[in-house]
């Protein structure tokens, strides 16, 4: 069997709203400017002539100022059923400048809402229609946010449990960008969370049909994709890199020591007569002040632990501090830290932080 000559893509989406709205929403300049692109990149300017043969434009820039531009022409606008019109990326930046697509949407009236079936068609490569879906996906996970009445929390569904330091980490960087957002209580290694996460651990994040897992992976994504809030990876390449490297140091030593031979021992007691492992939790005593001695110097004068402002680090450190001054020795460890002390005071004044303490989303 031979090739196809051209290939294609298509997608179906749910999307409670109207699809009066839904198709205004692709047609309507101002509309447009607020959706029309993929997740970290925003609208420079539209031009939409919504009639069959008139033209439509738009241009899109992403955070690092790549700038790309898109246009075609309407071929059949019959609102609020069905749209249809050309689809050619323009200038130098695009491979695939010149090359025309044709892009094919129906809106089907649905009980709450509308079925979106979009068809795109027309690439020389598998490669070209793969991509160009992973962008239609992000695309209209901005569409959803855009028309239903939930906002990002019609997308957005973070799966954990609420006294998973990481999965805390994540909410409070949700809170800090002031996104809304689902949450699916989940323990680890249950199906729901094994359909995300192919080690079964918590969290994972669901936006749309895209799905990730690992803490640090969503909430890079979280500050990439969404302009909203501070910025919670710093822009300096050493800033940058003193962020990752606490960061890793969480992952690799801090979470160990604090959480699972710490914390977690008292919280869930598996030693004799259903007591504390006391073997477990003196060794965790024992390397405990060294650690903590080493956030102390990190911090030093300053709240923050990169680039002199909040950063992913401190969202990954808090929760695990607030969880070992909850202990019985956690107050007197703490006690010795006088740099890390202050610093968590600060931080713990954060909208962020009490939001997320101790209460279900």
């Amino acid at each position: 069997m031979n090739a196809p000559d051209r290939f294609e893509l298509q997608q179906t989406r749910f999307i409670r709203a109207p699809r009066e709205q839904v198709f205004d929403a692709f047609t309507e300049e101002a509309l447009l400017r607020q959706w029309h692109c993929p997740r970290g990149m925003r609208v420079l300017h539209c031009r939409a002539e919504a009639r069959a043969g008139g033209e439509w434009q738009l241009g899109m820039v992403a955070r690092d100022g790549t700038r790309l531009a898109v246009g075609g022409a309407y071929r059949e606008v019959s609102r609020p059923q069905r749209l249809v019109y050309t689809w050619a990326w323009q200038g130098e930046n695009s491979p695939m400048a010149g090359l025309q697509t044709l892009v094919e949407v129906d809106f089907v009236a649905r009980d709450g809402g509308t079925e979106l079936r979009l068809r795109h068609s027309g690439f020389p490569a598998p490669a070209a229609s793969e991509a160009h879906a992973v962008g239609w996906r992000s695309t209209l996970n901005r569409l959803v946010d855009q028309v239903d009445e939930r906002g990002s929390a019609a997308t957005l569904t973070l799966l954990g449990d609420v006294r998973s330091s990481y999965t805390r980490t994540v909410r409070m960087a949700l809170a800090e960008k002031s996104l809304a957002y689902s949450f699916q209580p989940c323990a680890p290694h249950s199906p729901q969370v094994l359909a995300l996460h192919p080690f079964g651990r918590i969290p994972a994040l669901r936006d749309g049909e895209t799905t990730l897992f690992e803490t640090s992976a969503i909430v890079r994504y979280l500050d990439e994709a969404f302009g909203a809030g501070p910025l919670l990876l710093p822009g300096s390449p050493l800033a940058r890199a003193h962020c990752e490297q606490w960061v890793s140091a969480v992952n690799a030593y801090l979470y160990d020591t604090m959480v699972r031979r710490y914390v977690l021992p008292y919280l869930f007691p598996q030693g004799p007569d259903g007591q504390p492992d006391r073997g477990v939790i003196d060794g965790a005593l024992r390397d405990m002040p060294a650690q903590l001695a080493a956030l102390d110097r990190a911090y030093g004068s300053s709240d923050w632990l990169a680039g002199g402002a909040l950063s992913m680090a401190d969202l990954f450190v808090a929760p695990i501090l607030a969880g070992v001054e909850r202990m019985p020795e956690g107050p007197s460890l703490l006690a010795a830290v006088p740099n890390l002390r202050r610093a968590q005071a600060t931080l713990r004044r954060r909208d962020s932080f009490m939001q997320t303490e101790g209460t279900t989303p």
